[in-house]
């Protein structure tokens, strides 16, 4: 019984661990005295926390300007000045990635989700309206994006942020898709970079 007792106890330590953030990925096993995850699991999740921050910005963008590179899964708020406030984000998987320059056309908080008719065709079990809340995929708030069917949106999901798994959507975690809302306007200009 006290073998038990103790496998499942190290088995709520490991449950822990997985529920928790990217701290958790130095965590040892106190039966083995091993890492409970690999060099790629740890790199992996401390590249997806990326802290909001504000760091220096060498691109001829005007203040206002969202500026989003792909492949490093970042975006960035041009303050001017050299500065911009940087975040990490969610993009979109193989097949679904995409480059240009667009505008926010519109914004809004907590908005309902209405797959697009494409998305429906590959996903038939999708819901085909989600009102805004803390289950929908949107999440707090959505920038939407020139005549695209693309936003850059809250997440339901925010183990995500870091990876390539959207639809081409770039994904931010709910803080931070909130303070973003609060400095881009309507009309801002938004790059997407490769």
């Amino acid at each position: 019984m006290g073998r038990t007792r103790a496998a499942l106890a190290g088995l709520a330590c490991a449950f822990v661990a997985l529920a928790t953030p990217a701290a958790a990925f130095t965590a040892i096993d106190p039966l083995t005295r091993q890492p409970l995850y690999s060099a790629e699991e740890t790199y992996r999740a401390q590249a997806s926390a990326v802290p909001r921050q504000i760091v220096t910005f060498n691109g001829r963008y005007a203040p206002g300007t969202i500026v989003v590179s792909t492949s490093e899964r970042r975006l960035w708020y041009v303050l001017g000045n050299g500065q911009a406030v940087q975040y990490g984000v969610g993009v979109g998987r193989p097949g679904f990635t995409w480059a240009g320059t667009h505008s926010v056309t519109m914004k809004r908080e907590w908005p309902d989700w209405r797959p697009p008719a494409a998305m429906l065709k590959r996903r038939p079990d999708l819901p085909r309206y989600m009102k805004g809340g803390p289950d929908n995929p949107l999440g707090a708030r959505a920038l939407y994006i020139g005549s695209t069917i693309y936003r850059i949106h809250g997440s339901n999901e925010p183990e995500t942020i870091g990876e390539a798994v959207s639809s081409g959507c770039i994904r931010m975690t709910n803080e931070d898709v909130t303070d973003l809302y609060s400095r881009a306007r309507v009309g801002s200009r938004v790059v997407v970079l490769r």
